[in-house]
């Protein structure tokens, strides 16, 4: 199957960082289709060959993989074109079209289009729509066409559904793919399998088995050089509002009927329906922010957000969120689930908790301790299942806790795919499964913008976020808040 898969803001950190990385080893691993082009797609003025040489000096390792070798990165960059497209200029799309349907090599020879072309936006999202008119005016949205969307969708509900306007106007829905990279992870894949390709575990996937979830996506760095764009994003839309969120429906979902993009987004979209709505009185008592100040982190001092460079010194941006919310159906009722998130913490952690319901009666000695099942997402892939067992024999015999551990890197070391390499493979083959659908994007955007009201009301009476030092797990009341309910925080138990 012959593919062009176009970055818009090939120059970009997302582009050098992640997307050529990530197709690089999707290369080295043999799983790119034959007769594919990579065509980065920005302003500055580069040559094919001087943007490989530009690409080279960047590339670094890759997800554990190793740097490549002059060798393999000279083979790979055969695929890589570059053309320079101001992307206010109607006149340069024209030229696009006309250098994607013109011959595929340099010789001249081959067919004069792509069986698929991808086009991926990663730009900045105000950008989004202006692109997307301007693809369409020149007819690069036929049904051979497909459109990746990088997050962040959007700064708040109106903003997202005007971005899903004109994306709606000019590609169809199963064109859209809009990226969420957690949905990548091989976790999260192992997730959908754990569930729903096993009977082990969904007869107890409910409340009268579950205590409650966890669902932790906590960061060691803090805002680096991006201190003016966090500013302007902070903790709630950077991570709750996508990633959290949608970890949180693949855990509460319905089994789909089918493996089917709609069938499982349809079951997605019916968990962020049912989670409990916020109100102004809620918000203060069920959502936590705070903002980290100086503090040590890896034994090194470390400045606080409001000291970062391009962060305002008076800023209310908040750096951390912890939230309690259910979901109101049938399943899950009376189960809270607790998200959170933040930077400067104590470790660079991604994991789900999942704490069932202890015993419901004790024949042996000592604590009845809970079982757990542990989805880690990062920085490792995979599941640890923590039970109790006895250790010796007799009937005044003690359980002590063991734990069954399943590390992907070991199971699959042959057929371990990126999360990147994942969604860029899916994207090119135009499987939908792993996207997020826009009627989604906008229901988690509407579940949190009161949570952003009552934070704007809140500023001026509060004085905004609450102060955590760098290296800790976030402000105390964070821990309250679990505690409020009988449980604690995976690092508290």
């Amino acid at each position: 199957m012959s593919f062009d898969l176009v970055f818009f803001g090939g120059t970009g950190d997302l582009a050098w960082r992640k997307l050529m990385p990530a197709l690089f080893q999707a290369f080295r691993h043999g799983k790119l289709p034959p007769g594919g082009r990579i065509v980065a797609v920005a302003w500055e003025d580069f040559a094919d060959d001087t943007y490989r040489i530009w690409l080279k000096e960047r590339f670094h390792d890759v997800e554990g993989a190793k740097r490549p070798s002059d060798e393999e990165f000279a083979r790979f960059a055969v695929l890589v074109r570059y053309l320079r497209v101001d992307l206010s200029k109607p006149e340069d799309y024209v030229r696009l079209r006309q250098w994607l349907d013109g011959p595929r090599d340099v010789e001249g020879h081959g067919a004069d289009s792509a069986e698929t072309v991808v086009l991926y936006l990663a730009t900045s999202p105000h950008l989004f729509p202006q692109i997307c008119q301007q693809l369409g005016a020149v007819g690069l949205n036929g049904p051979n066409v497909r459109v990746v969307l990088e997050k962040p969708l959007g700064h708040d509900l109106e903003s997202a559904q005007e971005i899903n306007r004109v994306v709606r106007s000019v590609f169809s829905e199963t064109q859209a793919f809009r990226i969420d990279h957690y949905l990548g992870k091989s976790a999260v894949q192992n997730l959908m399998a754990l569930r729903f390709g096993n009977a082990l575990f969904e007869p107890l996937w409910r409340r009268e088995s579950i205590a409650n979830i966890q669902i932790t996506l906590a960061e060691q760095l803090g805002v680096g050089t991006r201190g003016d764009f966090y500013d302007r994003t902070g903790a709630l839309r950077d991570m709750i509002q996508n990633h959290a969120l949608q970890l949180l429906t693949m855990i509460a979902m319905e089994p789909p009927s089918r493996n089917d993009a709609n069938a499982i987004r349809d079951e997605k979209l019916k968990v962020l329906h049912a989670l409990k709505p916020f109100t102004e009185d809620n918000v203060l008592r069920d959502v936590i922010r705070g903002q980290y100040r100086r503090g040590t982190v890896g034994g090194q001092p470390v400045p606080g957000y409001q000291e970062e460079a391009k962060v305002p010194s008076h800023s209310h941006t908040e750096t951390f969120v912890a939230l309690r919310t259910e979901v109101q159906n049938w399943r899950w009722s009376g189960v809270p689930f607790y998200l959170r998130t933040g930077k400067r913490l104590a470790a660079p952690e991604a994991q789900i908790v999942v704490n069932f319901r202890p015993a419901p009666h004790r024949i042996f000695p000592g604590a009845n301790v809970p079982n757990k099942l542990v989805i880690k997402l990062q920085p490792e892939d995979g599941l640890e299942l923590h039970l109790l067992a006895a250790k010796g024999s007799g009937p005044s015999e003690a359980l002590s806790p063991v734990c069954l551990d399943l590390d992907f890197d070991e199971a699959f070391a042959e057929n371990r795919v990126g999360g990147y390499e994942r969604l860029l493979l899916e994207a090119i083959a135009g499987r939908l499964n792993l996207f997020v659908r826009s009627d989604e994007q906008e229901q988690a955007w509407r579940w949190i913008e009161p949570v952003l009201r009552a934070w704007e009301r809140d500023n001026d009476i509060s004085g905004g976020p609450r102060s955590y030092p760098a290296g800790t797990w976030g402000p105390a009341a964070a821990s309250a808040l679990v505690a409020r309910d009988g449980f604690a925080w995976p690092e508290e138990q």
